[in-house]
């Protein structure tokens, strides 16, 4: 245990269950010193075991619908008052697309579903920051990551309209990052992972072929939620102060393949 985190505090959206990005970071963060509250949408919460995971961390869970400015108001009132004092560190690791959740393909999307899903995706991290700026909630240097995908730039046919939430998402970090930066000196990031086995992530059509593909394709192998928790760590702490408006690229190596040497074995003539 190093303390990298020591008397921080912190806002952790997304917590679902022990495959989760969100769940392991929470649990790293606990151990570098690092004290939070959990929070997730009701029917997350139910669905989930986010319970396990605050009595092990001796955190407490605030229910909250992230595209609820109301509900955000409270979350970030409520989390103040819980740890006793403005906020180091937020991670959004929300994600939801109804039209994949349907089996709607990309070229015959419900256009309800669409507006649903970058509003839970994307929308509501420009909310969760808004509420931030305006309630003036955040301590001088703290950092704010959002969980994004490289099918923001690169085409993932199954990804569906995730790819476009994902894009949206990004440059919602930019735009906000500037002005969270510039008044407020606080930093904002995305970290571009490689796919996991999340639950959401096993939702997406052909999944397990695309990680075993991924893995082919990365001189490092892919990073797995341990690996993305660990790597946030590194954007909440103080290590990182100058570090702002960026998407990282945690992925062993994918980003900047062309193709490898095993794939290529794929389609060599036997």
């Amino acid at each position: 245990m190093y303390n990298l985190l020591k008397g921080k505090r912190g806002i952790i959206f997304g917590a679902l269950d022990e495959h989760s990005i969100a769940w392991k970071t929470a649990e790293r963060v606990h151990e570098e010193g690092g004290i939070f509250v959990l929070t997730n949408a009701p029917a997350s919460i139910r669905l989930g075991e986010i319970d396990v995971l605050a009595q092990k961390t001796n955190s407490q869970v605030i229910p909250a619908d992230a595209t609820s400015i109301e509900d955000l108001e409270n979350l970030v009132a409520q989390s103040m008052a819980i740890l006793g004092g403005k906020i180091d560190f937020v991670l959004h690791s929300i994600g939801m697309s109804v039209n994949v959740r349907k089996g709607n393909h990309y070229i015959d999307q419900n256009y309800d579903f669409t507006q649903k899903g970058w509003n839970v995706s994307a929308v509501s991290f420009h909310k969760v920051m808004q509420v931030l700026y305006k309630k003036e909630a955040m301590n001088e240097w703290g950092s704010i990551v959002a969980l994004s995908y490289m099918a923001a730039q690169r085409v993932f046919p199954d990804y569906n309209d995730m790819a476009d939430n994902k894009a949206f998402l990004e440059s919602i970090a930019r735009s906000f990052g500037y002005f969270f930066g510039r008044d407020k000196n606080v930093r904002v990031n995305t970290i571009s992972q490689s796919p996991t086995a999340t639950r959401a992530g096993q939702g997406v059509k052909g999944f397990d072929e695309f990680i075993s593909f991924a893995e082919k394709m990365s001189p490092l192998g892919n990073a797995s939620a341990l690996d993305c928790a660990n790597y946030a760590l590194t954007l909440f702490s103080d290590l990182t102060k100058k570090v702002t408006l960026q998407n990282l690229y945690n992925d062993g190596g994918f980003s900047n393949m062309g193709v490898s040497q095993e794939i290529m074995h794929m389609f060599e003539e036997k």
